[in-house]
């Protein structure tokens, strides 16, 4: 809604700063954060208030899971915080027509609502397992499907799905997908960075610290995107109105860091699934509609370290009875192998959750940067 301050140019010259995209997603970051700084302590208190904390599952990894039992009285439903900070946020610093943003938004909202739906579940029926994988992926995969085919309808959007382009490959390596090739690319897409977030999201600040680089890497992505010349110039599909989507980035980024102020170790608040489905469904949907979909392999590397993790873990469980990993995800991982060896060294354990949390961090600042590298590299 601000935008349209601009047009009081005449009134006001200094108005004309609204028109201008990165001043608005400057803008948009710093009233997310500002929301939720403002927002954080109350929905806390609340979330204590209604005892919504989640119990542990000592059962799965008894060595790790008891070091964690003093968590579960940290409320679940943050998620909340990051969802409606980047809403409003967004609402009022992007342009309300841009289709991009809209579509955005209700990705998040829906991937969001479906986090919640298992967080409830949860907290309901004190059950740790929540809503069963299958009508999770089920729900993702229809939404996915659904935003496809809104894309594929519209001549001027088909392009959007239909070509299918690689980091430094100047022109699309698949020019046309077709409609059942571009329907299971964007579930692939969708589906797969919606859950590799979720798993990541198990220390303290982790998810919402990864995912913060993420969105800053697609805040420019989607800035060149959307601007002509620049998309000339580095040799990227010019896809008009895209450059909104920075602005959402922004919003993003700025509710990821609001948040992060109270999930840093020691955790006041979880995320839930509420937040960490809302996350990757929204920057999944960012990379759908800027084309940089391939790109996200990199952007969001530590994401798919995680992923693969768990997928090398439970085959080669099937395979031969015995773990690859200490635990998976990778992050309980090396949380449990430095704790080993905190305890042999006579180091403080406490602080081997930071420690792992921050290497990650590392390592996900590194990835963001490598993959706005590749728009460069063609």
């Amino acid at each position: 809604m601000l935008y349209y301050l601009h047009e009081l140019t005449e009134l006001l010259s200094p108005l004309r700063i609204f028109r201008y995209v990165t001043f608005r997603a400057l803008g948009g970051a710093a009233t997310a954060f500002a929301l939720a700084m403002v927002f954080g302590p109350p929905l806390i208190r609340r979330l204590r208030r209604l005892k919504l904390a989640q119990a542990a599952r000592l059962e799965d990894v008894p060595e790790l899971q008891r070091a964690k039992w003093r968590k579960s009285d940290t409320p679940i439903g943050g998620g909340l915080l990051i969802l409606g900070a980047t809403a409003v946020a967004t609402l009022l610093w992007a342009v309300p027509e841009s289709f991009q943003v809209r579509l955005a938004l209700g990705t998040m909202v829906f991937m969001g609502l479906i986090g919640a739906i298992d967080d409830g579940l949860k907290l309901s029926r004190r059950n740790p397992r929540g809503l069963s994988a299958r009508r999770k992926l089920a729900l993702q995969a229809l939404w996915a499907v659904g935003l496809t085919a809104y894309l594929w309808a519209d001549p001027d959007t088909r392009g959007l799905v239909n070509a299918l382009m690689l980091p430094f490959v100047k022109q699309p390596v698949i020019p046309a997908l077709g409609l059942a090739g571009a329907l299971l690319f964007a579930t692939l897409v969708l589906v797969g960075a919606t859950n590799a977030v979720n798993l990541t999201d198990g220390l303290d600040g982790l998810a919402i610290g990864c995912t913060s680089a993420v969105a800053g890497a697609y805040l420019v992505m989607a800035y060149a995107t959307g601007h002509a010349v620049f998309a000339a110039y580095l040799q990227i599909p010019f896809v008009p109105g895209s450059e909104e989507l920075a602005v959402f980035c922004g919003c993003l980024l700025g509710a990821g860091l609001g948040f992060l102020w109270y999930n840093c170790h020691p955790a006041q608040v979880f995320m839930g699934d509420t937040g960490s489905l809302a996350l990757g469904g929204a920057i999944a949907s960012v990379a759908i509609l800027v084309q940089q979909e391939i790109a996200l392999v990199f952007v969001g590397g530590v994401f798919v370290m995680e992923a693969v993790s768990v997928l090398l873990q439970v085959g080669w469980f099937k395979l031969t009875g015995r773990r690859l990993f200490r635990c998976a995800p990778i992050h309980h991982h090396f949380e449990l192998v430095e704790k080993a060896r905190a305890a042999r060294e006579g180091r403080d354990i406490e602080v081997v959750e930071t420690m792992v949390t921050i290497r990650f961090w590392i390592l996900g600042l590194i990835c963001a940067l490598l993959g706005v590298a590749t728009l460069k590299i063609r």
